[in-house]
């Protein structure tokens, strides 16, 4: 092994690489982890190989099927042994994808055409622009089609429509008050001077109305494993959200949170999606990751709460709530930030499901502090959360999962 020392480690890197482009989360311990067991088991059988890699890599059943297919094509060289000894890289290339393949083979396919597997150092090749055409039954069923299901192209246009969508909120009635004629509440303070004026006769009766003000949004996003179909969608969510900072809201505030609590509110003002994406990723390091909820709001609420949620705010709190540890802490935290919201209002993809119930822990603990319970697992369900806000928040899931408590 020691002739292949250097272009191994290369290999499985652009085939992890592969990997994420067709939706498999795999973080990067699991790459060095995945490298230390091919060490110990060798790569001289193609089998033991394969199962090597898929029991470091693969976390999820779904993502068994996406797995074996991205493996055959990377590495269905049938000399790839020999080549390995000889330093010599596999060459890659992306049989035609058949309209008919089923998702998982759809989105390998398509993660190996946009060079999700070449090396690093490879010529960059000419890159070809796809205008994609949607019909109006398309559109429909892009809105309608979950983020975990999207391939490559539909994903694309999914974010090109959350770039454009708002989340608006009417603004409440502030502290401060000023005069209006055809206001109810009577100005006594002005009523008063009046009358001073004109000798203790109180002649007019100045009405005043408190004046509408915007509320701050502080958006804390779970990034964690479970969460990988969808959490670069809420991002993507959240970033349009905030470009439309004091038009809708009057300041926007960003959390992450995997393994720790990470504030990306300064990176949600790069006005380009993807820069902001990047940007992102480069400050967080925990991504798709492990996750501990109850922690990171204990981190909110002990450093950024008094900062970020002294006004009146509402909170979209990102996660479907799988936590296994800390759950009298987890149940402690949701109460304490309550405490200090005026909406908070939970986002989970779990609510695709038509089954679901609120069987984990996690979920059975945070519930009872909720505003709202929403689903955020495609176009649709964010629009529904908009609408919902405009009009009135609503808590129909809630009432209905809080009965199942009972």
């Amino acid at each position: 092994m020691t002739s292949a020392a250097g272009t191994l480690p290369d290999n499985i890197v652009y085939f992890v690489r592969a990997l994420r482009r067709a939706g498999v989360p795999v973080g990067t311990a699991q790459i060095l982890e995945a490298l230390r067991a091919v060490s110990v088991v060798g790569f001289t059988n193609r089998l033991d190989f394969h199962t090597t890699l898929r029991a470091m890599i693969v976390t999820r059943a779904e993502h068994l099927l996406v797995f074996d297919q991205v493996f055959t094509m990377f590495w269905r060289d049938p000399e790839f042994l020999e080549n390995m000894i000889t330093n010599l890289l596999p060459v890659i290339t992306a049989p035609p994808v058949d309209p008919l393949m089923e998702p998982a083979r759809t989105r390998a396919a398509e993660a190996m055409a946009s060079g999700g597997g070449k090396p690093r150092c490879a010529p960059q090749q000419e890159q070809l622009e796809i205008d994609a055409q949607f019909s109006h039954s398309d559109v429909e069923k892009l809105s309608e089609k979950d983020f975990d299901a999207m391939t490559a192209v539909e994903i694309y246009a999914a974010e090109t429509a959350i770039r454009t969508m708002g989340l608006n909120l009417p603004k409440v009635p502030g502290r401060r008050y000023s005069l209006a004629a055809n206001a109810v509440q009577i100005d006594r303070r002005r009523a008063l001077q009046g009358a001073r004026r004109s000798g203790g006769e109180m002649i007019l009766l100045p009405k005043r109305r408190a004046k509408p003000r915007r509320l701050n949004l502080v958006v804390l996003c779970d990034i964690s494993g479970s969460m990988t179909s969808y959490s670069r969608m809420m991002m993507h969510f959240v970033h349009s959200v905030a470009q439309f900072q004091g038009q809708s809201w009057a300041a926007v505030h960003g959390f992450t949170f995997g393994t720790r609590l990470h504030n990306i509110s300064p990176l949600l003002t790069i006005k380009d999606p993807d820069a902001a994406l990047r940007a992102i990723g480069s400050h967080v390091r925990d991504w798709e990751g492990g996750t501990r909820i109850a922690s990171s709001l204990g981190d909110f609420n002990m450093h950024w709460a008094r900062r970020v949620l002294s006004t009146p705010s509402v909170v979209l709190l990102i996660t479907d709530g799988l936590e296994r540890e800390g759950i009298a802490k987890l149940e402690s935290e949701m109460a304490r930030m309550a405490l200090q919201t005026r909406e908070l209002i939970w986002l989970n993809p779990l609510l695709r499901w038509e089954q679901f119930s609120p069987q984990a822990a996690g979920i059975r603990a945070m519930l009872p502090y909720v505003s709202s319970f929403v689903a955020c697992h495609n176009l649709d369900s964010l629009q529904e959360l908009s609408d919902s806000l405009r009009n009135g928040l609503h808590a129909d899931h809630k009432k209905r999962l809080i009965g199942m408590l009972k």
